[in-house]
């Protein structure tokens, strides 16, 4: 990680689980982080709490389902930093919205923010890193183990679970973009498994007792484990390009 000592990391979702969790790791490698969420309280707190570490941490107020304030937060990034090298895309909610009974309104947010925001934050991104000459630039899109297949008994999860197959299959293309424009810029994918965070809190605002329930099956993942996939995307060879890291729970089936 030495190389990216002193280079400009954004992270969406920063304020709490996985995406907070993977701010607070890139800055105790000394990268200057760019955290984003809708929560400037929460992400304050952090920063003052890594004060003194080895990077820093900035937060900037963005809804990344806004293209407007996406375009504001990368320009804030450019004028005060120079630009992004490193792009993590953790943004990421789900909605108990079943195919057959879901509101339209709620397939519509996990869209916006697990598809297109995603997709215009790497855009943005790759961008900054073309302007600037930067080729060894590094994008990492926390995917889900729900990207890659349909779990049974599930139907509260499986809009959601279509927004993470998106997401697998946008790693493809973008990988392929990028290689036929002859850059050395890296992708990849994590999927987690189960993970505890607030996600199925927030999900099942109505039915606390199914969130309770879901992480009570067996022991979860931390935030902190997919922080250190992370840490291993990045940490690899230059030549070396991480294509998908899974990460599941051992009793997970």
């Amino acid at each position: 990680m030495e190389r990216w000592v002193g280079r400009v990391a954004l992270v969406t979702g920063m304020s709490s689980g996985i995406g907070r969790a993977i701010a607070k790791s890139l800055v105790c490698h000394g990268m200057k982080v760019v955290g984003c969420s809708r929560n400037m309280d929460r992400m304050k707190e952090l920063a003052d709490s890594l004060d003194g570490e080895k990077g820093s941490l900035t937060p900037i107020v963005c809804d990344v389902s806004k293209e407007e304030q996406i375009q504001a937060m990368f320009e804030q990034i450019r004028s005060q930093l120079g630009g992004v090298d490193v792009c993590v895309n953790s943004a990421g909610l789900s909605h108990d919205a079943p195919l057959l009974t879901g509101a339209t309104e709620q397939w519509r947010n996990m869209m916006e923010v697990n598809v297109l925001g995603l997709c215009v934050c790497t855009r943005e991104a790759v961008k900054s890193m073309h302007e600037r000459g930067v080729d060894d630039g590094h994008v990492i899109q926390i995917n889900s183990g729900v990207g890659h297949k349909q779990y049974a008994n599930n139907p509260s999860g499986h809009f959601y679970s279509a927004t993470k197959f998106a997401v697998t299959s946008l790693v493809d293309g973008l990988r392929n973009e990028l290689y036929a424009s002859k850059t050395h810029i890296r992708v990849t994918s994590i999927s987690p498994g189960l993970v505890e965070t607030e996600f199925s809190h927030r999900m099942f605002t109505h039915k606390q007792e199914v969130a309770v329930a879901k992480y009570s099956q067996f022991e979860n993942l931390k935030p902190e484990d997919i922080a250190d996939g992370v840490i291993y995307a990045l940490g690899a060879p230059k030549h070396v390009q991480v294509h998908e890291v899974m990460i599941n729970p051992t009793e997970q089936p």
